[in-house]
Formats: C-alpha cells, structure tokens, sequence
C-alpha cells in the first residue's frame, strides 16, 4: 500500500483544544483545498481502514508502506498511523514493514509548519499552525488561527521513535536485520549488538558541500524463516546552506548522485540473498523506471520540460544500476498511478511495479505471492468505502460559506454526488484537471484547440467518418483529455470507467489522424500537437501489463493473467 497519506481526522492534539465546548470536531481539509492536489487529504483515512480490512478478510500476514504514509509527517498524524498499524497488528498479526517517502518526512529535520485550509465553524477555513511565528492570515474571512505543536513537520528522530515497531528497528522475533551501515553479517547475528548498532547516530551519510549527516533509514529486515524485505530509504534532501534542504521528491536520480552507498548496500544484499536462498522482496517510494509508457519524449514534446511530473521520472541510468546490483523487481510508489515499467538493456532487465494511492484515482494496493520462479501480482481496487461521505455535511457548509462570501472560488459540487469511493477519486481527477492541471500543465495553445473540439470538429479534423463514432453525440475535447489522465492514473483498470465503445473509437480516431498526417508536407504547430497528443494517448492504451500477472523471475518477462 503505497502513498496512504494519513491524516488522523478524528485525532487531538497534546498541546490545544478545537472546540472546548463540545469537544467534538474533525481534523479535515477543505473540498477546495483537496481538488487542487494530487492527493485527497480527508476520505482516504476511510479507504485505508476499509482495505486494511480487505486485507484481515484475505489473511494477510504482510503488509509493505512504501512510504508517504502520512499527511506531512506531523505527529498528528503520526501518532494516528501508529495507533491503526498497532491494532491491526495485535488483533490480526498483521507485519507492518514500512519505508520513508518524501512526505514522511518532508526535511530530514523537525520545522514549524501548519495549514490555512482545515475546516472550521461555517464551513470557514480553520488555520492551524504550530507556531504563531510562521503565521501569516491569507483569508480575511477565516477564523482565529489555532496553535499546536502536533501539527508541526517531524524528521527522522521523531517518526521513528514513534513507528520503531514496523520495521524500522530490529525486534527480538525477527530472524535477521542490518542496515547499510551495520558490520555483522548473518552467521553472526546478535539481537543485541542490531539495536545497539540501529540508534539513529549510528545510520547516517555526509552530502557535499555542507558536510551535513543526514540520516539514511534503510534496512533488511527477515520477520520469518527465508522472507527478506529490502526497504530503500531513498530521499534525498540536498542542502540548500547549513540549515535548509531541498524536497526529496526528485527520487532515484538523486540517490545515484549523492547516496552512492545505497547501491553497492543493495548488491550486497541480492548477492547473499541468492547465496543463501532467501525470497528478496525489494521497494521503495520512488520508482526505479520510467512510468508514462514510453511517452516522456512526446509529454516533453508537447507540454515543454518538467510538465506532468516528468522531472521525476527516473533517468536509464537508475535502473540499470539496480539491474547491476541484482534486482530484478522492485516495488514503487510516489506517483499515485498503476504502472508497470519494464527497462531491458544488454546487462538485464527490471520491472518496477508502480502501485496506486489509496488518496487518488484509482485507489488500490497490490498483492503480491512470491515463490522462487515468479512474482504473481493481484491489484484491489477499493471501490466500497462505508464511511466515505461521512465528512460531507462539511463540505457542504464549506461551499455554502464560499457561495455567500467568495463565489469565485466555488468547486464542482457534483462530487458530493458519488455513489462509491471510486467514484469520487474519478471526480476529484476531474475537479484537478480543471483547478490544477489545465493552468499548470496545458498552459498552451494546442489546448484551447482540444477543449473546443466535438465529435463533428473532430471528424473533420482527423478525417475519419463521423457516422463511425457512435455514441460521441456529447463528446467534448475536455472528454478526451479527461480519459487520457483516467488512463495515465488507472492504466487497464480504467477501460471500465471509459468503455469499451469509447476506447474503440479513440484507437480508430488516433490510427485516423497519424494517416492523415503522413499527408501534411507542412503540418502546423496544432496539427504537430495533436499528433503528439495522440502518441501518447496510444502509449497510455498499451503500456504492459499492470493489473493481474505474473513476473517470470528467470526471463522476467511481465504475462497477463
């Protein structure tokens, strides 16, 4: 379960009451605060329990948080996580492994932090911070700022004191545990001699030109007999000056430039996995190919540089440095998508199967069965969410407030309309594209273009026979940009939510267009862009398996199931 995103909407605070009167309350987000992120912020907590329970359901005995398991790292939230991972664990047996992303923590060190946008009486904005020094009011309208400490940015020290349980520290059941930094080795493990060697001190890099240490939480941990899990703490903050780092969001392109280490650790690993026949399940929260298909060239192409998230997708040179170190899979999340990524090259090959958020379109996890010739895959979809409207009276205060005092701001409120939690993470993409994605991503001709299209414009403009697109009677341009994010988000697991009649007309309008083309000795700058747009509109419809399917460990092909 990657990207969970926690945010404890029934915790207190410590240190600060919310409404001392009634002591009842919800720590939410506003809805116009959630439909200008790729996450939501309020209903995944409800979706993270409900598949928690899938899980119980199955009898899962092993459940990997390939890290932003939290909101921003803030003990809140934290403490939240803790107390759900505790009573799955003690109820259920359940074996929590866990690894960093770059929203747990957001820098490697504590900060002040807060939020402008929470929900208040009247569906105002409640803001609440940590420290009335990095307050400042943006909403004449909103209510008196709260202050809490639990609502500060924690670093390392402070999340793993609290989630030292879930892997991040050796416990006296597990077989084997070490970092990068441990000197023992199998034959002569002690329990003893990991926890003193785990202490936080004792794990911790130098990067250039500050000489900060900053602390590298990796570890491999076997919980039972010949079971190894290899959690990759692969942020990366690099230092701004002595004292402000920047985002570890890049990923893996970092980590080969400052955390050298971590790759000869990994090979190291893969080596005496093999040696002495250990399963190796290998991840971390960013991934280690590329994850748009294919199509990062043409997004380049028709958005421009750093469009779409492409300044995250990781350079040739990472997977095949893992490829070099030994792994064959790896498990990743970051993006919020469901992805498979196959990079092959004369020294071998790597999937990296990318799993979905459970805060995003299309929420989902991954079930994974190992055995020594394969990796089968299974994704869950979890679409039956009991509790996931429970928060709606608010936003409907919330949108009452704003249509009384800013109506500029107004959101979509036909979200309030889903009739399941899928459903609602699908009007959410939408509720993006429109307040998010079309002003920072499309901010380009072509797209005025696209938006005004309908099925006769397009027709035409493609030629192709309008008669052959049946049931484009309402088609918009919007429509199709939509089902394109649907498709870069869900892969496969969104053909349902499009239909089978629109992806055919889509495959019939995009082998229409590149024809027709061929044709143009003098294409304009629309015409090149559409064609770009329609590449990776048929890379997003045939990218490799990503739903049900099994690896083949010795060619490591990727077969649907």
């Amino acid at each position: 379960m990657a990207d969970v995103h926690l945010q404890d909407i029934y915790g207190s605070f410590s240190d600060s009451d919310l409404n001392p009167d009634t002591n009842t309350y919800a720590l939410a987000r506003t809805m116009q605060s959630q439909l200008q992120s790729t996450r939501l912020f309020n209903e995944n907590y409800f979706a993270f329990l409900s598949a928690l329970d899938d899980i119980v359901s199955k009898n899962i005995k092993y459940v990997v948080l390939p890290g932003d398991f939290s909101d921003d790292g803030q003990m809140l939230n934290i403490k939240g996580l803790k107390r759900i991972l505790k009573k799955y664990s003690e109820a259920h047996n359940i074996k929590f492994i866990l690894t960093t992303g770059n929203h747990d923590p957001v820098r490697p060190f504590y900060q002040e932090a807060g939020k402008h946008d929470f929900i208040g009486e009247g569906g105002k904005r409640q803001p609440i911070f940590s420290s009335e020094a990095i307050y400042k009011a943006k909403d004449s309208n909103a209510l008196a700022p709260i202050y809490t400490k639990d609502i500060a940015k924690l670093g390392y020290e402070d999340i793993l004191n609290e989630l030292k349980d879930f892997g991040f520290y050796p416990k006296q059941n597990d077989v084997y545990w070490e970092t990068p930094f441990t000197d023992y080795n199998y034959d002569n493990y002690q329990f003893d001699k990991a926890l003193k060697q785990a202490k936080l001190s004792n794990r911790n890099y130098k990067i250039p030109p500050f000489g900060s240490q900053i602390p590298d939480v990796s570890y491999l941990v076997e919980p039972t007999e010949g079971l190894w899990f290899l959690a990759i703490d692969a942020n990366v903050y690099v230092p701004k000056d002595a004292n402000n780092y920047s985002s570890a969001s890049i990923g893996y392109n970092n980590v080969l430039s400052h955390k050298s280490h971590l790759i000869a650790w990994i090979k190291s690993v893969t080596q005496r996995a093999q040696t002495l026949n250990k399963q190796l399940i290998v991840f971390s929260h960013f991934p280690t190919v590329e994850f748009n298909d294919g199509a990062s060239e043409n997004i380049r192409k028709l958005l421009g540089e750093d469009k779409m998230q492409l300044h995250r997708v990781p350079e040739e040179a990472v997977a095949k440095a893992f490829i070099e170190a030994g792994v064959k899979v790896h498990f990743g999340g970051h993006m919020h998508i469901n992805d498979t990524g196959v990079a092959t090259f004369e020294s071998g090959s790597l999937v990296n199967v990318q799993i979905p958020s459970l805060a995003a379109y299309i929420p989902a996890y991954k079930i994974a069965t190992v055995s020594a010739d394969e990796v089968e895959i299974e994704t869950v979809v979890i679409d039956n969410v009991p509790r996931f409207k429970e928060l709606f009276p608010l936003y409907q205060q919330e949108y009452a407030h704003l249509k009384s005092n800013d109506a500029s701001t107004l959101w979509d409120s036909t979200i309030l309309d889903a009739k399941s939690y899928k459903d609602f993470t699908q009007s959410h993409l939408k509720g993006l594209i429109n307040n998010r994605f079309l002003k920072n991503d499309w901010d380009i001709p072509f797209t005025k273009f696209l938006l005004s299209l309908t099925k006769s414009s397009l027709a035409e403009f493609v030629s192709i026979d309008e008669n052959s697109l049946e049931g484009f009677e309402d088609w918009t341009g919007f429509d199709m940009l939509f089902d394109l994010y649907r498709l870069r988000s869900a892969d496969t697991l969104a053909f349902q939510d499009i239909g089978a009649k629109k992806i055919e007309n889509y495959k019939s309008i995009i082998e229409a267009y590149l024809i027709h083309f061929k044709g143009i000795s003098e294409p304009s700058e629309i015409e090149s862009d559409f064609l770009q747009f329609c590449i990776i509109f048929k890379k997003f419809l045939n990218g490799a398996p990503s739903e049900n399917f099994v690896i083949n460990l010795s060619t490591n092909q990727v077969i649907s199931k």
